[in-house]
């Protein structure tokens, strides 16, 4: 810069953050009461257990990244309440520790302690972005939210002595919400006159390789700048329930083997069948900008016809899925 999602290996030298990476902690004082954990975490954690750097026993949870709020006793509080749209508003944030406090200390992982994306419920609106700490362990950073609706953080970090996390928690942006439908699946995205190409397809449980090709004007882009250690990053977010997944690529600047450009590969595990919207953050000229897709993953359910003839609702059919 959680509900099935399981990524966390090293594929030829990749690194495959799912559920976090990124930060570090040491608490310092209280931060307010901590919210109550996030409703869209739906899996149990499992039974293992370790002791985290606060002396406090931890459970090791198989939940998809970003779909709670708290994890291995780690709490994403946001402190900033009100947002307006389309107004820069100063957001802060602080994540308290096993014991309660805000923690201070992080690791550096990809140039930065912590990297914050936020994301509009329909997958519309995209922003990766690099708050400041202050010493009481308040982070802060200023947010344009475009339009009115609901929005997702994940916090990326990974705590001192503990295993890298990504928290989650909604935002809302008051006013009139008109929710947009999902983008249809493409291959290619344009941004600021560069075309990006994607190659390569999901399988659910399985180690996928994506390349992602940069041009412009109809020429390749073979100078790619490094950007947070990498010639680029790619998060991916399911589609149904926003469970996160960052993705690191294929090599790394200076490894005497990585080209810079124009193509870039990446090697994900998405834990199911659906749909994924996927968004490309490069370097070039300067200047980051993010290409997005969206990709499905393996074929949908199929649902078996009734046999019986069903009742009709009460309340009428309206034709929606849930």
């Amino acid at each position: 810069m959680n509900a099935a999602v399981k990524l966390g290996s090293y594929v030829l030298g990749l690194a495959v953050v799912f559920g976090g990476a990124l930060g570090v902690g040491k608490a310092v004082g209280p931060v307010g009461t901590p919210p109550a954990e996030d409703h869209a975490a739906m899996a149990a954690p499992t039974a293992s257990a370790a002791h985290g750097e606060h002396g406090t026993a931890q459970v090791k949870n198989d939940t998809p990244g970003g779909l709670q709020v708290s994890e291995n006793g780690y709490t994403l509080n946001p402190i900033t309440t009100t947002i307006k749209p389309g107004e820069p508003t100063d957001f802060r944030f602080a994540i308290t520790g096993p014991d309660g406090k805000a923690v201070t200390g992080y690791q550096v992982q990809h140039d930065k302690k912590l990297h914050l994306i936020v994301a509009s419920r329909d997958l519309k609106t995209f922003q990766h972005v690099h708050p400041e700490m202050a010493p009481d362990g308040v982070w802060s950073v200023k947010l344009t939210l475009p339009d009115a609706g609901p929005y997702r953080a994940f916090a990326d970090f990974a705590p001192t002595g503990g295993d890298a996390l990504t928290l989650g928690a909604d935002l809302t942006v008051a006013g009139d919400y008109r929710p947009d439908a999902l983008p249809g699946q493409s291959r290619t995205a344009t941004v600021d006159g560069y075309e990006v190409t994607l190659d390569g397809d999901l399988a659910p449980g399985q180690s996928s390789r994506l390349t992602l090709k940069v041009s412009k004007d109809g020429e390749p882009v073979t100078d790619l700048q490094p950007y947070l250690g990498a010639y680029g990053h790619l998060v991916a977010l399911r589609a149904r329930d926003l469970a996160y997944l960052h993705v690191h690529p294929d090599g790394a600047p200076g490894d005497g083997k990585t080209e810079p450009g124009p193509e870039i590969v990446f090697y994900a595990e998405v834990p199911s069948t659906g749909d994924y919207r996927l968004f490309f953050d490069f370097q070039h000229a300067g200047e980051v900008r993010t290409a997005a897709f969206t990709l499905g993953a393996g074929e949908r359910p199929q649902v078996p016809a009734s046999t019986s003839t069903p009742e009709p609702s009460r309340h009428g059919d309206d034709g929606h899925s849930h």
